[in-house]
């Protein structure tokens, strides 16, 4: 996969935790470090609106958009 390098900037506590993970040898630099913080954050993030999207459905909601799309496939079904 392509990377691409960036320039951040970070508190000072943070780092110094960052660098205690690397210097226990829990990443193996700070670039892998930060990067699996990202992707974790933004899949926190893109899950959270998932389940928020899913909390927006009920279940006569979710019967009627089965019934509708069994309704309109039965016309096109053989018959027997």
């Amino acid at each position: 996969m392509a990377t691409a390098k960036i320039a951040i900037t970070i508190e000072e506590d943070v780092l110094n935790r960052l660098d205690l993970l690397v210097k226990s040898h829990t990443f193996p630099n700070r670039s892998k470090a930060i990067q699996e913080a990202i992707k974790e954050k933004l899949n926190k993030i893109e899950n959270n609106r998932l389940e928020r999207e899913c909390l927006k459905l009920t279940p006569e909601f979710e019967q009627a958009l089965a019934d509708e799309e069994i309704s309109s496939e039965i016309e096109e079904w053989p018959e027997y």
